[in-house]
């Protein structure tokens, strides 16, 4: 589309500094001779300029370029308020909803306005991770042996997955993420784990052990948002629903099948804050039991 291409010529122009703020923009007239379109077509282009903020009607001056306190039509706006808008919108709707669209649709503003601030959805997630992770930290002077503080680093992983669901759907364990809040809790584990006296291959693998434990238990709390919403029925309502067909699974598997007929009898609900725990208290005692401590 032609008016798309004018457009994008424009914009570079703008980025570049050839048309700096309070420039004049070529005119509709202009613009449809230098292109050889319609003027119709010229104003098209202009208005989607409009529309994402760049320019700006000016009267008696005709279109000119929008300073950095009109573009998206927010004085306000701020990298951190489109983070933070960002993280609302994730812990809500999960990390596959966001949209740097979105983001500008609940701010209120034009839609390429927090391209102003923020490159694209890739950094923003980045961005929004690193706040995340540095909601919580840990006491200036640690206190405590291996297990207690390797412990409170567990808790406060786990208190910010809970918080933000969408953390644990980030990237895998291979490829950790550089971020400079996340360090912050890898040196609370790491030191801890460095009093086991094992060499620095060992303590990287139990590091990434133990984070990985985190994650893969916090990766259900959005999976179990996305479920409800997309079915209507909560844990419970969706296991009586499953009951035949839970049934017909477990038939000639006794030991499963008598592991089913008591829970239900005895009623059972899998909580991932007390499996957390129990998990991680059995995490702990298999590197006391290795490492002797």
């Amino acid at each position: 589309m032609k008016y798309v291409v004018i457009a994008e010529e424009l914009r570079g122009r703008i980025a570049r500094g050839e048309l700096p703020p309070g420039a004049r923009v070529p005119s509709t007239r202009r613009l449809a001779a230098d292109h050889g379109v319609a003027m119709a077509t010229a104003a098209k282009a202009l208005a989607l300029l409009n529309q994402e903020g760049l320019v700006r009607a000016e009267p008696r001056s005709g279109t000119v370029v929008a300073g950095r306190d009109h573009r998206g039509g927010h004085r306000g706006l701020t990298r951190d308020r489109i983070v933070r808008t960002a993280i609302d919108i994730a812990d809500v709707e999960g990390l596959a909803a966001l949209s740097m669209r979105g983001v500008a649709a609940r701010l209120g503003v034009a839609a390429m306005a927090p391209y102003r601030y923020v490159r694209g959805k890739d950094e923003l997630v980045l961005l929004m991770a690193d706040t995340a992770y540095g909601e919580r930290g840990y006491p200036a002077v640690s206190a405590g042996d291996w297990r207690d503080r390797l412990t409170l680093a567990g808790r406060t992983l786990w208190s910010l997955h809970r918080r933000h669901p969408w953390l644990a759907q980030l990237t895998p364990i291979t490829r950790p993420l550089p971020l400079r809040n996340l360090a912050t809790h890898a040196e609370w584990a790491l030191a801890a784990l460095a009093e086991l006296d094992d060499d620095a291959a060992a303590l990287c693998d139990l590091h990434v052990l133990f984070f990985s434990y985190v994650q893969g238990v916090a990766i259900h709390l959005e999976r179990e948002q996305h479920a409800l919403a997309a079915s209507g029925l909560s844990e419970e309502q969706w296991i009586d629903h499953q009951a035949p067909a839970m049934a017909a699974m477990v038939s000639g598997h006794p030991t499963f099948a008598r592991m089913m007929t008591e829970l239900s009898t005895n009623g059972y609900d899998l909580v991932l804050d007390d499996l957390f725990e129990s998990g991680l208290r059995a995490l702990l005692d298999g590197l006391a039991l290795r490492y002797g401590r």
